[in-house]
């Protein structure tokens, strides 16, 4: 017995922030009906990369049935009603105000329906002056300052992969969860709005503060961490890359002795705490550089073993396609089965089943004839 068995989630879904918040919903028991056009959630024609489908869909989109409807049709419209009057749970995503123009407006649906918990997802919310506007993920990580922190130090770079519709998407997920604890105890639904920039500039928080009160905010710093120091990358003499992370002065002191064999250096006053490391970046690289240059890989990740300094790596993505950590789920789709990552949850006493990837309205039937 899942957490959420017994449960209705009815999402008018697509691409990948409501798709992963309903996903979350559906792994732990709840029923999730997915309300596709005749085409499909856009995002099944991202890629073909995963047996002839898209690695978008097919990673947020099990356990899940899928019926296709045009709202804007009269019977189409009455049968998604009939679907909601049922329902725990309404989420959508769609263009900003069509939800409520077809009369699916979360308002409306909790006024007839006061135990619904409706969630509104969106790019930049419910009012303000971009409310209206498309919002998709790269462009909320150059509008939040995101991208502009990210990259090296000549030119901003996206995150690499959809970090701002996986926040959002994660936040309305928590919401919902703490709505129906709510709705336990009051017997009452819940209206939960969530954006794309409220979930990134809630994640930007350190930026904007070091901007707001220190008056500068973090410079881009590539593979090195903009206000501790030494927190990055460094090459060893065989070539191979190693990312490292001194946190405290502690530490410090074990990495010039144990590392680096200079425990003078932390002694130096251009070193002395991190601020200074920081301000005196340039001359802290060059000793560090210095001395992995003389090491190959396997004597560096030696000595920062024995030191206690945490370390990783750099990998490529064919790396962490044979990691020792990386668990893996098989996930069954029309095109055959898919090895994907498993869930980052992992419970004690259940192992939970993994639901297959539908097939654009391959529930249409059953699910007409239930409603109807």
């Amino acid at each position: 017995m899942g957490a959420l068995d017994g449960l209705l989630v009815v999402s008018l879904e697509q691409a990948v922030a409501a798709p992963l918040c309903t996903l979350r919903l559906a792994e732990a028991g709840a029923r999730v009906i997915k309300i596709e056009r005749a085409e499909g959630d856009f995002a099944r024609g991202y890629d073909r990369v995963v047996h002839g489908e898209s690695a978008y869909f097919v990673w947020l989109n099990r356990g899940k049935q899928s019926l296709v409807l045009d709202i804007k049709q009269a019977d189409d419209a009455a049968l998604l009603a009939r679907i909601v009057g049922r329902a725990d749970v309404f989420v959508q995503n769609l263009a900003p105000g069509a939800a409520a123009r077809a009369g699916f407006g979360s308002a409306e649906l909790r006024a007839r329906h006061p135990r619904l918990i409706t969630a509104d997802i969106s790019g930049y919310g419910e009012d303000g002056p971009a409310a209206a506007r498309k919002a998709y993920d790269l462009l909320v990580q150059c509008e939040t300052g995101l991208a502009a922190i990210t990259g090296g130090p000549d030119e901003a770079g996206r995150v690499g992969v959809s970090v701002a519709d996986i926040a959002c998407g994660m936040n309305a997920h928590a919401a919902i969860l703490e709505a129906l604890i709510a709705r336990g105890r009051a017997g009452k639904g819940s209206g939960i709005a969530v954006s794309l920039f409220d979930s990134i500039a809630e994640w930007m928080t350190v930026p904007l503060l070091h901007h707001d009160y220190g008056g500068r905010a973090p410079p881009r710093a590539g593979l090195h961490h903009a206000t501790i120091a030494p927190y990055g990358v460094y090459a060893c003499g065989d070539g191979r890359q190693v990312v490292l992370s001194v946190q405290n002065e502690r530490e410090w002191r074990a990495f010039c002795a144990d590392v680096l064999v200079r425990p003078d250096l932390a002694a130096d006053a251009r070193f002395a705490d991190n601020s200074a490391r920081c301000t005196n970046r340039t001359a802290l690289d060059t000793e560090i550089a210095a001395a992995f240059g003389a090491l190959d890989t396997t004597g560096a990740i030696a000595r920062l073993t024995i030191a206690g300094i945490a370390f990783a790596p750099l990998n490529e993505v064919a790396d962490l396609s044979r990691h020792a950590h990386l668990r893996r789920v098989e996930a069954d789709t029309a095109s055959g089965p898919v090895a994907l990552p498993a869930s980052p949850v992992r419970w004690e006493d259940a192992v939970r089943p993994i639901g297959a990837v539908s097939g654009i309205g391959e529930h249409n039937d059953v699910i007409r004839r239930e409603f109807d």
